[in-house]
């Protein structure tokens, strides 16, 4: 259900701006007369959160985050320690192990560093819970946000499904872009020191040299100067080439399994709407800004086709960061292993707030 379609419900069913449901007297049926946040509704207005203003943000890692030792902080809290041995139970297998004590391959691998930073950066949620005026700070957040993977860690903090549910979908997920990875040739490459209009002149120019399956595209704008390409190799290796004549400051290849945010990442999409339409979603008790169109969604349905179209479609961060700041939010707290959102926020606005919760 797209935001604007979930404005009309049926022809007896209108939703208005502030959540509130008006019906024609035409109709027999009973509904409830406004929305309960925080629990699963037939329909829901998605426009619920349209208005929101940000004061204290949670933003959560994602792929790439990952660093062996992370999670040895979280056993001496018993909450947060809990997360894990909960989630051996999900894997299968002992995650903790492999968190703390690698090996570095094995952590990276897209199928592991995926549940790993959703549990780690949970469990970083608990550390701070436990520390003195840690539940005042929880209490405190209103918005929050995670870069791709991280949007599902952000999901489950605003209850709009479990820790398990949650940590199920983040490992098929994870599973899902491995085997896409797999079925082609494909990788990401970070290209720093350019605006995304120059970037995207980059994609072209590499797009000009190639053949339709080795064409390149921004996949995540993460903030001005730091824009990650995704494609084929040969037209990976075609943007590496220019971005010196195109006065990139630097390439870095990302060490990730393929391109990820574009429609090399199709085959995954099936498997994400099945799985996702198999959970229960509820109406997140605070907003939810989406890597998709970087705005947040109430309704539970349109949450699931966000999540599911994520994988191919570009990451909106740096549009996330500038609403966020624009609306006014004073603190943002990142939640999880490594600072990479904190650089990116300080590279955005270099008086932000932003402290560090590790695990």
């Amino acid at each position: 259900m797209s935001s604007s379609s979930s404005l009309l419900l049926s022809s007896n069913c209108l939703i208005t701006k502030n959540g509130f449901r008006r019906f024609s007297p035409k109709s027999s049926r009973v509904f409830m007369s406004s929305i309960s946040v925080g629990s699963p509704i037939s329909a829901v207005d998605d426009l619920l959160f349209a208005d929101y203003k940000p004061t204290n943000a949670f933003l959560f890692p994602g792929q790439g985050a990952q660093a062996v030792g992370m999670g040895a902080e979280a056993q001496k809290v018993l909450a947060a320690a809990e997360l894990y041995k909960r989630a051996n139970e999900i894997m299968g297998f002992d995650l903790l192990d492999i968190c703390i004590n690698g090996p570095k391959e094995k952590l990276d691998s897209t199928v592991l560093s995926q549940p790993a930073i959703y549990v780690t950066s949970l469990a970083a949620v608990e550390i701070l819970r436990a520390r003195e005026g840690g539940q005042q700070i929880i209490d405190s957040v209103d918005v929050a946000c995670g870069l791709s993977l991280g949007e599902y860690t952000a999901l489950a903090f605003a209850g709009a499904f479990s820790f398990e549910d949650g940590l199920k979908l983040v490992k098929l997920r994870g599973e899902a872009m491995q085997d896409a990875a797999d079925a082609a040739k494909s990788a990401m490459v970070s290209i720093i020191g350019l605006d995304s209009d120059k970037v995207q002149k980059l994609c072209d120019a590499a797009n000009e040299e190639v053949d339709k399956a080795n064409k390149v595209q921004i996949a995540n704008f993460l903030c001005p100067g730091n824009y990650a390409v995704s494609g084929g190799v040969k037209g990976i290796e075609a943007v590496e080439a220019k971005a010196k004549s195109f006065k990139a400051r630097m390439t870095v290849r990302l060490a990730v399994a393929g391109a990820f945010h574009t429609s090399f990442m199709n085959p995954a999409v099936s498997r994400l709407e099945a799985a996702l339409g198999a959970t229960e979603i509820r109406t997140p008790r605070i907003p939810v800004i989406s890597n998709v169109d970087a705005q947040p969604h109430a309704d539970p349905d349109t949450i699931k086709k966000i999540l599911a179209s994520q994988v191919t479609s570009p990451v909106q961060w740096e549009t996330t960061m500038k609403t966020l700041l624009t609306k006014g939010l004073k603190k943002s707290y990142e939640l999880g292993p490594g600072k990479v959102i904190a650089g990116i926020v300080k590279r955005m606005d270099r008086g932000a707030e932003i402290e560090n919760i590790g695990a």
